[in-house]
């Protein structure tokens, strides 16, 4: 234990020093309507439980879904690591809007044990959702590292806004959350200080209104 202890990474305190106040400005903005889903991998995802617990309440939790895929290098010394995190709170328990009839259908893994008209329909994702990364090949690829599929955002666009209903991506790297919002007939507002990201965004999303502000 004492050399765990000495081996103690400060690199954790910057990035909760990063993160803490945009999530804070996160749960200003939202409306007593609104939801937040944040991201992250395996090694964050219980500090932020945490520490979104303390911001929110922890009456304000509404989900933890696990993003499964088998993409990339499988690892034989440990149990390879195909999974992220994605957190779910809620301004508001009492008055949160959620709509599981708006979102896609996926496929019965069992399709011969439900009847035929519930295998052609599909049935409703759980909070673990198997979706592909974003391949070398995709069409919807942009080049951004850490580009995430449309898929994933369509989902949460669709569960947890109404049409005309503004998305908000604080950290919108390829502007995937926006180009979802914007196929479904959402306003988008995608932040980013990443003047790569920006410009990937500004093709992606050619009518958006692209706006800098100075430090």
């Amino acid at each position: 234990m004492r050399g765990a202890l000495s081996r103690y990474d400060d690199r954790f305190d910057d990035y909760w020093a990063f993160l803490g106040p945009r999530l804070e400005e996160a749960w200003r903005l939202l409306d007593e309507r609104g939801t937040l889903y944040l991201h992250l991998d395996y090694r964050e995802a219980h500090y932020a439980k945490v520490a979104l617990d303390a911001l929110f309440g922890r009456d304000c939790f509404l989900n933890e879904l696990i993003w499964a895929y088998d993409y990339g290098a499988k690892s034989t010394t440990r149990w390879p690591a195909k999974h992220d995190t994605i957190l779910v709170y809620v301004k508001s328990p009492r008055s949160y809007y959620f709509d599981s009839t708006a979102v896609d259908r996926e496929p019965y893994m069992a399709p011969g044990l439900v009847t035929p008209e519930k295998a052609a329909r599909g049935k409703l994702p759980t909070d673990v959702w198997w979706h592909t990364i974003v391949g070398t090949n995709a069409a919807e690829r942009t080049g951004y590292a850490t580009q995430k599929p449309l898929g994933i955002l369509r989902r949460i666009v669709q569960a947890s806004s109404a049409p005309g209903d503004l998305v908000l991506d604080l950290f919108a790297g390829s502007g995937t959350a926006g180009a979802a919002a914007h196929a479904l007939g959402r306003r988008f507002l995608l932040c980013d200080e990443s003047a790569g990201a920006v410009a990937v965004m500004r093709e992606r999303l050619p009518e958006a209104r692209v706006v800098t502000l100075e430090p």
